[in-house]
């Protein structure tokens, strides 16, 4: 079964509340499967989620756009993503053997795109509304403190690197300044994915049951730092940038707080 925990709440009621809901689908879905009615289940569960998640989809943007979130055209893109595949499924033509694989089949892409979605940016949702401008933002301080000295060691790397970036972007005569962004945020990727081997290491020894939920945050994350192509930035690219760098720092700070802090020491 999938659970819905505290790690996934976004603190905005509606929003929770529909996630909650497709989450309780694809789990009465798996029950209804043990029935073996598998080609009727496939029908049923494709047309519910196809009608809820459109409304969900539509709700989510809606607050977005009151808001003026600058995560919409990304939230839109995603959202168009899973209805696409959702939608290719022609499973009328569909064998009984078939539709009980494809079942299974929609019962994973669901769970994975739900939690990935939602750790990765439902949670964002309202969070980076204004550029950060205070310098204390991008510090270290001992409320971000795990209690595991290696985790830590490796936050506190992950804030430097993301205020080294923002102070290239704010510095105004810096030579080169392009390169220099282009080759701190390589190296900010490759700090990234190694702390997270590390970290989900670490919970695999000492067998931590929130590690699935933390692979698929890691993954959302990891997968919009390979987004990043600064060749595809027009003359906006300092806005670009200033919110890229807001979004990394936020999601650190929510990820950290929400997550990491609940892993235990050993």
């Amino acid at each position: 079964m999938y659970q819905f925990t505290d790690d996934c709440l976004t603190g905005i009621n509606e929003i929770d509340e529909e996630h909650k809901r497709l989450f309780q689908l694809i789990n009465e879905t798996m029950d209804m499967l043990k029935t073996g009615d598998s080609q009727n289940i496939v029908l049923n569960l494709l047309m519910e989620l196809k009608v809820y998640a459109e409304n969900h989809f539509a709700h989510e943007e809606a607050y977005m756009e009151k808001i003026g979130d600058k995560e919409l055209p990304r939230q839109r893109v995603e959202h168009a993503q899973f209805k696409e595949k959702i939608s290719g499924y022609a499973v009328t033509t569909m064998t009984e053997e078939m539709s009980g694989q494809i079942a299974q089949e929609l019962l994973s892409y669901m769970a994975k795109w739900l939690y990935r979605h939602i750790l990765g940016s439902d949670i964002m949702i309202g969070k980076f509304m204004d550029t950060p401008k205070k310098e204390d933002v991008f510090t270290f301080t001992s409320k971000y403190k795990t209690g595991i000295a290696f985790v830590d060691g490796q936050h506190r790397k992950l804030f430097e690197i993301i205020k080294e970036t923002h102070e290239v972007i704010e510095a105004e005569f810096i030579p080169d300044k392009y390169d220099q962004i282009v080759h701190i945020l390589n190296e900010l990727r490759d700090y990234t994915v190694m702390h997270f081997r590390d970290e989900e290491e670490y919970m695999e020894s000492i067998n931590y049951e929130g590690i699935y939920v933390q692979r698929m945050a890691h993954n959302a994350f990891v997968d919009r730092l390979n987004e990043i192509n600064l060749e595809d930035v027009d003359d906006n690219q300092k806005k670009y940038l200033d919110e890229l760098i807001n979004f990394l720092i936020e999601w650190l700070i929510g990820h950290i707080l929400k997550l990491d802090k609940k892993i235990p020491v050993k």
